[in-house]
């Protein structure tokens, strides 16, 4: 009776995050966008004229218990004050809070309203759960995302966990 109650509210979990948006907790911690940004990449190049540095190879970025990787990250500075407006990263996007993980084929880091848009066969792993879909907005204020476009998952039972 147990396996059935646990097969049967699988199902019912699975149905309804197999739909066009579903809301999942995304490291339910609070970030700081006001701390350092590190980068580190194997080449960068910088445009004086449009406020535009691009790093390329292996590139990696941290700022506090936010990890973030790719084959190429856009940094786009504000008009005023040198300081970052956002990060654009393309090719084996990785970004990592922990035990979680969401992988794309892009992203762009808005630094001021902590928001991460991820696009393109995104993958998100919780432990051992699994959702995937087109696009994860992820809101680092709040520790929420939101998955979008046709979204499936894999959620393991407490018995299949084991």
């Amino acid at each position: 009776m147990r396996n059935l109650l646990a097969t049967v509210l699988c199902i019912g979990v699975c149905v309804s995050a197999n739909a066009q948006e579903t809301s999942v907790p995304f490291g339910g911690f609070q970030h700081d966008a006001n701390q350092p940004v590190e980068i580190s990449a194997d080449s960068l190049n910088i445009d004086q004229g449009t406020g535009q540095a691009t790093f390329a190879g292996g590139v990696q970025v941290g700022q506090g218990d936010l990890r973030m990787s790719a084959d190429r990250i856009d940094v786009f500075y504000a008009s005023s004050g040198g300081q970052i407006d956002r990060l654009q990263a393309s090719g084996k996007v990785t970004l990592t809070n922990g035990v979680e993980a969401a992988e794309a084929n892009e992203a762009t880091y808005s630094v001021a309203s902590g928001e991460v848009l991820m696009q393109g066969a995104v993958l998100l792993t919780q432990g051992p759960n699994a959702l995937s879909g087109e696009n994860l907005v992820i809101d680092l204020a709040t520790g929420q995302a939101r998955m979008q476009g046709r979204v499936k998952t894999i959620l393991q039972t407490q018995e299949t966990a084991q």
